[in-house]
Order: structure tokens, then sequence, then C-alpha cells
């Protein structure tokens, strides 16, 4: 029974497939099981046998020639009752105690009787194992006889463990019961056999082979005897049914948004750029939503029933594509164009002081406009906090697990491969996207941190320092110059409003501030990537987090004194007519120039960066892909977008048209120009990351500057649907006291919107009470992950304690051992 067993990678049998170490454990339990039964069966017969066992034992710790356990680069074979050789091909030295030392006897058996050692002892007994189990499967289908009716050939045996047998008879027991295991795996049901297959604690190749086998006695089986024809007709359309299944899965599966792209960038370039790809993804879908809401709410209502225009609407000139002013100012993309009064379905509207209009006698198909325009943005921006907490605290959960690079690189060298993949360019793709995913991991295991002098680490100290001090400064340095250039525009473009005519000149001179703040959105993080080259991290993810908080840094900063332009100077200007519309055109001018030079820098900052390293320069460099600026580009332009809603409904619409293209024109310059980065490394928490940034500074900001915005800013008085308002938040309490008037049964519903909605004392409450279950579920989190490495350091430390035993034993048995070599050898002599 006894077998060789390779470990050379380059084996076939290795190229077929390894058994998975998850079905250890299931393994020994079988064989308890199998011990268990066979006591209870033949217990007189085992117990013989184990006692003959026992004194073979015995027999060989008296004998002086040991086997052992050689060191590496030579030979082990030890042939130990049922234990299969075991040949060792390493030309490295390990240095061990565990494998460079000559084992005893009586240590082989402390071995020999470990859980993790007993796998594989004897394949007839795995075998006749697992043709009981296939035995008492057909039992629960049919009736069948008592087991013990079987011979004890077919049962379970843990004969032959110490004892050797001719080889001829054990072969030929072994094919019989493979040929009986063989015919019960047929008799069995697919999803039975599948499971039992799954079960044994057999190779890869041996269950392959099994079950090849089964198919083809059914397929006899099947062809031998003839099917009636309504069996026949069931059985084509329960096949037709289930391709139909499979193909509409499939169908579904394909529908996916960008599912073939995002593989082949992940299998290319790793997790990291891939992350930028599925958190641009992310945005797509709240601005669907966004769009949704609005078009639904605002939008198409207003459509349908256009308000009367004071003036002619200008002609249209083709710069409004770049201002969004002119042509544009009177149309529904604007807050200034929607109407202060309820919508009829009628169509002689007139509007009146109180908000309701005359002209129809029913008031069933009313829309009050002011009243959705509040509710609309409020519950979408309530329902997008929702979402992203919902998203953000997910990803903590996934990303925040101990999951240590050497137990997942085994999870990826056994478990990733999907074996329903049959087409080429899919297996190609699978095959990169795993061994990008192992370059990572092996990355991840092979780093050691440097043991730096303290003269070293004062140096570097000094060099983080300076770097950190020309960020800041140059952040600071551009943020005033922002600051004083707005507020000069501010006046400039206000003079031009006194004159009764515009010109091109003029309303191109609007693109003056959109087109600065994108020009230092695009230089600046090339300053901090240069900083960061002088700071040289070793390890690439804390360079791309380091990168990430200066580029934070700076956004934070931007969006700080244009919020402060717009909310204060803008507001307070009476020469404007409808403050809200400007704020609009100037918030979709900054989404438009923020994505054009998104395309600019990438023109010449990967494109003809690429050509001019290969024909000038003569190297096969490119450029690598800057995960930090591009994901801060996309939470700078959403925060722009969420800031717009108010006083834009359609920017939603237009920032899906700008991530549409984006996604299309990055991936292709990531195919073509960029290169993987030269150290890889993986990035589980940057989409944790990313998530967070988006919900705290991004859209947390935008939401206080809209709150701000509708509680105590006074509309235009002249434009948009809260223009007798003193606030835009009095909207919903004119409704309220107007269903208190009509019906004082909801007077309740009055008093509980005074203190719960116009106090701001429960709004800080709620906050409140969000931002503590926030910090439970992470406090949660974070003891789960505490108490999952305290678990790992506790079996790393077990397995520690087992190789320090074993040494002791093999310690103590040489020195007894030793007294008696030495009689022995005076004995001799003499």
């Amino acid at each position: 029974m006894a077998r060789n067993v390779n470990f050379d990678l380059s084996h076939p049998l290795m190229e077929a497939g390894l058994e998975s170490p998850v079905d250890e454990e299931v393994v020994h339990d079988s064989f308890n099981q199998l011990i268990a039964e066979q006591s209870r069966n033949d217990g007189l017969s085992d117990a013989f046998e184990l006692q003959r066992l026992q004194r073979d034992l015995e027999e060989e710790e008296r004998q002086d020639d040991v086997p052992y356990l050689s060191s590496p680069g030579h030979e082990f074979r030890g042939n130990r009752p049922g234990r299969r050789d075991v040949e060792w091909y390493d030309g490295e030295r390990h240095v061990d105690p565990i494998i460079g030392e000559r084992w005893s006897s009586a240590t082989l058996k402390v071995l020999s009787s470990m859980p993790s050692r007993t796998i594989g002892r004897s394949r007839g007994a795995i075998i006749s194992q697992y043709y009981n189990r296939t035995m008492q499967l057909r039992r629960r289908r049919q009736s069948r006889p008592s087991i013990r009716d079987f011979s004890h050939s077919a049962r379970p045996s843990i004969r032959g463990y110490g004892m050797e047998v001719d080889g001829t008879d054990a072969e030929g027991t072994e094919v019989s019961k493979r040929e009986r295991l063989v015919n019960n795996l047929q008799n069995l049901s697919a999803s039975d056999r599948v499971r039992m297959l799954r079960a044994m604690p057999l190779s890869v190749a041996e269950k392959s082979e099994l079950r090849r086998l089964a198919l083809q006695k059914e397929k006899r089986t099947i062809t031998g005897s003839k099917i009636p024809c309504c069996s026949r007709l069931k059985y084509y359309i329960i096949i037709a049914f289930r391709q139909s299944w499979y193909s509409w899965l499939s169908f579904m599966h394909s529908l996916q948004l960008w599912q073939v792209a995002l593989k082949r960038v992940s299998g290319r370039f790793g997790t990291g750029v891939l992350s930028y790809f599925l958190f641009l993804k992310t945005l797509l879908f709240f601005n669907v939503f966004l769009f949704l809401v609005t078009g639904s709410f605002l939008v198409l209502p207003q459509a349908v029933h256009p308000p009367e225009l004071a003036a002619k609407r200008p002609s249209f000139s083709g710069l409004e594509l770049l201002t969004g002013a002119g042509y544009f100012s009177d149309t529904v993309m604007y807050y200034g164009y929607y109407s202060n009064y309820t919508l009829q379905s009628c169509r002689d509207n007139v509007s009146m002081p109180n908000g309701t209009s005359m002209g129809c006698a029913s008031k069933q198909n009313s829309y009050n406009m002011p009243l959705a325009y509040f509710f609309t943005i409020g519950v979408s921006f309530f329902i997008t906090c929702i979402i992203l907490v919902y998203s953000m605290s997910k990803s903590f959960g996934q990303s925040f697990r101990i999951d240590k690079s050497h137990s997942i690189l085994a999870v990826k060298v056994f478990c990733s491969w999907d074996f329903k993949v049959i087409k080429r360019t899919s297996v190609k793709l699978m095959s990169e996207n795993i061994c990008t995913q192992l370059r990572e991991l092996l990355a991840e295991v092979n780093h050691k941190d440097a043991n730096n002098t303290a003269c070293q680490k004062l140096w570097r100290l000094m060099i983080h320092g300076l770097a950190w001090v020309i960020c800041i400064g140059s952040t600071i340095g551009c943020v005033l110059g922002i600051y004083y250039f707005s507020d000069y525009m501010h006046k400039s473009i206000y003079e031009g409003l006194q004159e009764k005519t515009t010109t091109l000149l003029d309303e191109a001179r609007l693109l003056a501030l959109p087109v600065l703040v994108s020009l230092i959105n695009l230089l600046l993080p090339g300053l901090f990537n240069l900083a960061a080259w002088m700071e040289d991290y070793d390890s690439p993810s804390v360079c791309a987090y380091v990168a990430i908080a200066r580029n934070l840094m700076l956004k934070v900063s931007v969006l700080g004194v244009l919020c402060n332009h717009w909310l204060l100077n803008v507001t307070a200007d009476s020469k404007l007519t409808c403050w809200e519309s400007f704020v609009g055109q100037e918030l979709y001018r900054f989404l438009l120039m923020e994505f054009i030079f998104t395309l600019l820098d990438t023109l010449f900052g990967e494109l003809l960066w690429r050509l001019f390293s290969e024909r000038v320069l003569k190297r096969r460099r490119k450029p690598v892909f800057d995960i930090a600026r591009n994901v801060l580009e996309l939470i700078y332009g959403q925060t722009l977008a969420w800031l717009g809603v108010l006083f834009t409904p359609l920017l939603p619409a237009v920032q899906i048209l700008k991530l549409l293209l984006l996604f299309y024109i990055k991936k292709s310059s990531v195919m073509m120009n960029c290169q993987a980065p030269r150290k890889p490394y993986r990035v589980s928490q940057m989409t944790t990351i990313f998530i967070t940034l988006l919900c705290f500074p991004s859209f947390l900001g935008a939401s206080v500057c809209v709150t701000y915005t509708m509680w105590s800013i006074k509309p235009s008085t002249t434009c948009g649907p809260f223009r007798e308002l003193k606030t835009m938040f009095q909207a919903g309490k004119r409704w309220v006291e107007e269903l208190e008037k009509d019906n004082p049964n909801l007077s309740l519903l009055a008093r509980a919107h005074s203190y719960l909605v116009e106090n701001p004392f429960f709004l800080f409450v709620g906050a409140g009470i969000f931002l503590i279950v926030i910090y439970f579920h992470y406090q949660v989190v974070d003891g789960q992950r505490k108490i999952i490495n305290l678990l790992q350091e506790q079996i790393e430390n077990e397995g520690e304690d087992k190789k320090f035993l074993i040494t002791r034993l093999q310690s103590i048995h040489e020195q007894k051992r030793t007294p008696a070599r030495r009689l022995t050898s005076q004995d001799s002599g003499c």
C-alpha cells in the first residue's frame, strides 16, 4: 500500500491540482468515525490487530537503525506502516530544527499520531469508508439490506495500517474497492455524487478519475436501457429549462457595468488602479440616483408647465456650453426658472401672494412647486447620507479584517481559479488577475522594515518635515491667491453687469476664476509628487496614503475659499437679480473646467510623455498612474455636483456625462500609456478610505453649505420658487400652516414640525445619535479585529509549542541512547 509522493512542482500530477488544506479537519473526523465504526462492528478482531500493531512498534523502538527525516537535498524514505514515502527536492538550506534532524522511532511514533499526519495514511481505507457512505445514501432512497449483511471487505477497515502486505494482493483489493465505490457513485444523484467526491480526502486527479468512471458507467447503463418517450420528453424539457436558466443568469451577469474592462485593468495594474475605477463607478450610481430624483420631481413637472418669461431669451452663440450663461439662464437647468406657485393641470395659471393659483376649479391635480423643491433636495440628501454611511460601514467591516498575507496566499493559490470559465479571453484575464494578486501578496509577505540608525532616522525625519513644509506653504499661497483673485473678479464682473449689453468678452471673463483654480489643481499635485520623490518612501502604499492626504488638504482648502466666496460675497451683493442662478452657473463652469483640465493632463501628462520617453529618450519606461491625484479630482468634482444640486437641478446629469467620458478616456490612457507600479503592493483599505473621504469631508461639507443656505440666507425676490419667503425653510412651515387651516385635527403635526424641524436642537441631537452609532459600530469592528489577531497569534504560538516539544523529545531520546552506544562500542573494542 505504500506509495511515493513527489513534491516536485514540475511533476504532472502537481499540475492536475492539489487538495485544499481546508478539508483536513473533515478528513481527520472521517478517520475518527471510521475507527469508531470499525470498533463497534469488529471489536475483537480490531483489538487483536491494534495489539499486534503496538507490539510491532515496540519492537521497532528496540532496533538501532532508526529511520529519519533527512536534511534538504537528501531523500527521506520512511517505510512506516501505511505511510507513503515522501521525497524532498529542495536546493535551499533550511535552518528549521524540525527538518534537519534524524528522528528516532519514538519521535516518529508521536509524529504519526498527530492529527495532521493521519491524512492520506491509507487510500484503501479512504475508498472503503466512502464506499460505506455511498451505501448509506443509497439506502435513504431505496430499501437496502443492513450493513451487517455485507461482507467485511465492504466495510471501513483499518487493517493493514501496521503490517506489510503483498503488493499484488493490495493492488487487487484496492481495485475491487474502487470498482464498488464507482458502482455506488453511479447510483447516486448528481448533487450527492458531487458532495461525496468533494468530501473525499483524495487528490484532485483521483477525484476526477472516479467521477469520470462513474459517468462512463452511467452512460453505458442509460444507453443499454430503453427510456420511454414520456420520460425522454420530460428529460428534454428539464434540460431545455436548465440551459435557458443558465443562459439568463449569464446574460444578467454580463449586464454589469464595465465588468470586462475592470477585469483587464485589475489583471494588468493590480488593485490600486482598480480601486480608482470602482470608485468612479460608485460616483456614477450616486449621480444617477440624484438625476432620477430631481428629474422626476422638479425638472419634469416644470418642463410640462413652463412659466411665462419676463424677457426674451437670448440667442444661442455656442459659448454657453462653457460658461453656462446666456441662452441657458432661463431654462430648467437653473434655480431662477422654477415657479413659486402651485402647478395645475390647466394652463391659465395666475400667481397669487398666498402661493396658490386661480383659474382652475379643481385642486386634485395640483403640484406645489416650492414644497416639492424643498423636500426633493432634503430627501435626496438624506437618502444619499444613509447610502454613504451604509457603504462606509460595510467597507469598514470588509477591509479591517485581519487577513494576513500568508493565509490569503494559500487561498489564492488553491481556491481562486474558477473552473466554469472556458473562453480563451476570459481564461487569460483570470490568469493575469490571479498573477497580479499573487505578486502583490508576495511583495507584502517579503516586505521588511529597514533597520536604520539614529542618525538615519533623524535625517529622514528632517526630510519629511521639509517636504511637509513645502506642501503646506504652497497650498497656503495658492489658497490666498484664489481668495484675492475671486474678490477682484467679483468686482470686475459686477461692473460689467451694470452695462445694459454684454459682449462675448464679458462672458468669457467668467471663465477666469475656474481656469485659475483648475490650473492650480493640475500643477500643485506635481509638486507634491516631487516632494514624495525626495522623501523616498520604502512602502508604495504609505506613499499613496501620504499623497492622498496632501491632495485632500489642497482640495478642502480650495473648496472652503470658494464656498466662502459664494455664500458670503455673492449673496450679499444686491446688484444681482438672481444670485442662486449665478452660483449655479459658477458651479457648472468649475465642473466643466475640471473635466477639461483632466483631459489635458491625460493628453500631455501621459500620452505625450510616453511618446517623448520612447522616441526621444529611447526608454521603455511609462508613467505610473497617479491614484491619489485622480481620486481626489473625482471627490472634488462630486463635491461641486452636491453643492450645485440646490442651484442647478440638472447638474447631476452633467456629472453623469462627465464620468462616462472620463471612464473610457482614463481606461484607454491607462492601458496604452501607463505601466504597472515597479513595486507591487496590495491596497486592502484604499476603497474604504475613498468612501470615508467622500462621506465626511465631501458630503458633510456640501450638506452643511446647502443646509446653511436653506436655513439662513434670504432668497432672491425676483426669481425662484422661494422668492416671497424669508428663507427657503419657510416653505415647509407654510405648508404645515395650510394643512392646519384646512383641517384643525392636524394641529399636532404643526406642533411636531415646530419642535422637531424648526428647532435646531433636535437636529443636533439626531446628528449626535447618528455619530454615536457609527462610533459604536467602529468599536465593534475594532474589537473583532483584535480578537481575530489574538486568535491568530495563539495559533502561531501553538505551532511553535509543537516544534519545541518535538525538539525536546528528540533531545531526551538522544541523551538516553548515547550511554547505550558507548557501552556497545566498549564491548566491541574488548
